[in-house]
């Protein structure tokens, strides 16, 4: 069966989860189709694939490399987001297709998530809330002394664009830095720890800001929240693989480490119940970039980038480069 006649230039697939307005925008400038809307999504695929040439879809879904072998005549995917983890980029570029993603545009929001998450962790400030609705306050319960933030040793784990960000709002709090990443960093001022357990040991409170994956994942276990210690704090705004969730939940509740503040988790949405009862974590669903205006400059990033790309061949933001 062939596919209805249409008058706008390029088939577009949509296979993430977008927002609304981008995609009516995607909708009313592209032959779009939502393959979670299609009775059977393979079927489609099998009797169509061949006539889309874009894939629009988000870092939290990405696309499979089977997928990507259903559509023999793709050229550009543009993702909305700046995780890769669940995107196939080497079929994609085993195959010549473009990738566009959507760096910079967040970079400020996810670093003004993950301080307000160092904030709040180690002072309490959820809690202190708790404390006050629950009339504790009003009783004569006496809340209990939070740490220090200003000064505070910051070890962050990745040092990409958004630890950078992070880096430098650290300045502002007057926080010895180091970080820890595959290799060092040219050109920047902060002391580079090729072991992990080492900077965790040297740290006051670790924000984890590093790309997910295989290549990635559990680098925070057992052995690093131990060096992190019973006074250390762990703030994770990256990829909840990271950090081996179940080594955490026990540094939690043994009082291994003393307190947590998350926007990932290993098994999204779902959170484990023991965080759920502790007042010494902080809890966010995954809305580190979630602000109006950064969410626009995302939704009009992932349109750029295929607006580029049938102009000239290119993305803005190419996720291969």
């Amino acid at each position: 069966m062939a596919p209805p006649p249409t008058a706008l230039p390029h088939r577009v697939l949509n296979v993430g989860r977008l927002p609304p307005p981008l995609m009516q925008r995607l909708q009313a400038a592209h032959d779009l189709v939502d393959l979670a809307a299609q009775p059977d999504a393979a079927a489609w695929l099998a009797a169509h694939g061949s006539t889309v040439e874009a894939v629009v879809t988000s870092a939290a879904v990405g696309i499979t490399g089977d997928t990507i072998d259903a559509l023999p005549n793709l050229r550009v995917i543009s993702s909305f987001g700046v995780g890769l983890d669940r995107l196939d980029v080497e079929r994609a570029r085993a195959r010549g297709i473009a990738v566009g993603y959507t760096p910079d545009v967040l970079n400020d929001c996810v670093a003004d998530a993950a301080f307000g998450l160092v904030i709040d962790a180690a002072r309490g400030l959820s809690a202190a809330d708790r404390h006050v609705r629950r009339g504790d306050w009003a009783r004569g319960v006496a809340y209990p002394l939070a740490r220090k933030v200003s000064g505070a040793k910051l070890g962050l784990v990745g040092l990409g664009r958004i630890g950078r960000t992070i880096a430098h709002r650290s300045t502002g709090f007057d926080m010895p830095l180091r970080y820890h990443a595959r290799r060092p960093v040219p050109d920047v001022p902060w002391p580079h720890e090729p072991s992990l357990v080492d900077l965790a040991h040297w740290a006051d409170i670790l924000v984890v800001i590093t790309a997910g994956g295989p290549g990635t994942r559990h680098l925070v276990d057992a052995a690093v929240l131990d060096a992190l210690g019973p006074e250390g704090f762990i703030v994770n705004v990256a990829r909840g693989s990271v950090i081996d969730e179940a080594a955490l939940v026990r540094a939690l509740v043994e009082r291994r480490i003393a307190g947590a503040g998350l926007d990932v988790f290993e098994h999204e949405p779902n959170v484990p119940a023991e965080l759920l009862a502790l007042d010494t974590v902080v809890l966010l669903p995954h809305i580190a970039s979630a602000t109006r205006e950064t969410r626009q400059a995302m939704a009009d990033r992932v349109f750029d980038n295929l607006d580029r790309f049938f102009t000239e061949g290119r993305v803005i933001s190419s996720a291969l480069d």
